[in-house]
């Protein structure tokens, strides 16, 4: 069963180009369907049928979740049973259309309606605590304040960032070329204090940090090698608390907060859609229950007539 789920995940990596944390992500999910399917004596895909898949499925829905106790009263999340559809549904469908297995069992597994959490932006206050430059200006700190001003100048994703290679800078064009999900390449406009933050960090912070063996990886470690996801985030996570602001900032945020600020500002959400990389509008429209959220607050407390 595991050979089966590895031509899948080759497939996800060299077909579709999607990224290491989705294909990660199915792994470890069809993985449990894989060890389930073992304690119920199931051996082989051909085996498996639409009943097994709703047993699994009502397995998980009934078990606490990994971090919690035994006997702790919380379920899985709805979000992760969703997920948990969302690969076997994928799993089915590749090894249908390569002929792997007789027929699709899957197709008929509904997703469930998922609830839709709208995203979460710093306030105009709290980027202006955010970007204020930090003493002394040594690496980690020019390297910071580079992350943080690009990724609310562009709304780039994490990975996109820790990913960004030199010759995707355009500074003196003022943008930066961005290979983003299924290695679609988009290009985004930088603001003046980003290439300013850029240049300063590509002069002053990254040269004492580059090794014989640094790749062109822009943001680097203090052993000149690329940031891993989870280093490059606690970073930030630790600037984030050095400025006082007590709210939890997760990676997202100042992706959000890009997008939330340019729509409150006027922007088109076509623009937005295509600065983001988003395939579909529908994924951009979440912004616009932010901004109008927002638009109602500020009418209610200073119109004359509320």
């Amino acid at each position: 069963m595991q050979n089966l789920v590895e031509d899948f995940l080759q497939y996800l990596r060299h077909e579709r180009g999607q990224a290491e944390h989705t294909q990660r992500t199915y792994a470890a999910l069809l993985g449990k369907f894989i060890v389930w399917a073992g304690r119920q004596g199931l051996a082989d895909w051909k085996q498996v049928e639409l009943r097994h898949l709703m047993a699994f499925l009502q397995h998980e829905r009934e078990r606490p979740p990994a971090d919690a106790p035994k006997d702790s009263p919380r379920r899985l999340s709805s979000e992760s049973v969703y997920l948990e559809i969302a690969a076997l549904r994928a799993f089915y469908r590749f090894a249908e259309n390569e002929k792997l297995l007789p027929a699709n069992v899957a197709e008929h597994l509904s997703l469930p309606r998922r609830w839709q959490r709208l995203p979460k932006a710093l306030t105009g206050q709290e980027i202006e605590r955010l970007l204020a430059p930090e003493q002394p200006e040594n690496p980690p700190n020019l390297g910071a304040q580079a992350v943080l001003e690009l990724a609310y100048a562009s709304g780039l994703r994490l990975a996109e960032l820790r990913g960004l290679r030199l010759e995707q800078l355009h500074l003196e064009a003022g943008f930066v070329n961005v290979i983003g999900k299924g290695n679609k390449e988009r290009v985004v406009p930088l603001g003046r204090q980003a290439v300013e933050a850029l240049r300063r960090y590509l002069a002053v912070g990254r040269p004492k940090l580059v090794t014989p063996r640094t790749p062109a990886s822009v943001f680097l470690t203090q052993r000149g090698t690329p940031f891993a996801a989870t280093t490059l985030w606690l970073r930030i996570k630790r600037r984030v608390r050095r400025t006082g602001i007590e709210r939890n900032v997760t990676p997202h945020m100042l992706r959000h907060s890009f997008a939330t600020h340019l729509l409150e500002h006027g922007a088109d959400l076509r623009v937005i859609q295509e600065l983001l990389g988003h395939a579909s509008i529908s994924t951009t429209e979440v912004y616009t229950h932010v901004a109008g959220s927002r638009l109602r607050e500020v009418h209610r407390k200073f119109h004359p007539r509320p």
